[in-house]
């Protein structure tokens, strides 16, 4: 397995500690309706459901990425070194959006897109 495809599979994983995070305590939490309840929180709650779903939306076009430039033959260095640069800015971004650090949030958001587009241009 190579680094960028062990990224793959961390990032199909990191959304569900994004999750974790959102429901961390269980207070008042409710398996039968995790939605209904996820939806009333606020705060650090709140924030950790809304980047479990951003890191989901971004993993389509991340792992599509990895492997047009695995297909393409690009230099497998380079994919993982984007591959790991991508990851990194993804747990940055989990970290900022808990912290509630919007204007970080938002670096390393687009250093993380920075990556993925690079990926696609590795070919």
């Amino acid at each position: 397995m190579t680094i960028a495809y062990a990224c793959v599979l961390f990032m199909g994983l990191l959304p569900y500690v994004a999750a974790g995070i959102a429901k961390k305590g269980f207070e008042g939490y409710d398996n039968a309706l995790p939605r209904q309840w996820l939806a009333k929180q606020t705060g650090f709650r709140a924030r950790a459901n809304a980047a479990q779903a951003n890191l989901f939306e971004s993993l389509p076009l991340f792992f599509a990425a990895v492997i047009i430039a695995s297909i393409a033959n690009a230099p497998q260095a380079r994919i993982d070194l984007l591959a790991l640069g991508f990851v990194a800015a993804r747990i940055a971004y989990l970290i900022c959006y808990v912290a509630n650090w919007p204007t970080t949030r938002s670096i390393v958001w687009t250093l993380g897109i920075i990556c993925v587009v690079s990926l696609f241009f590795q070919i």
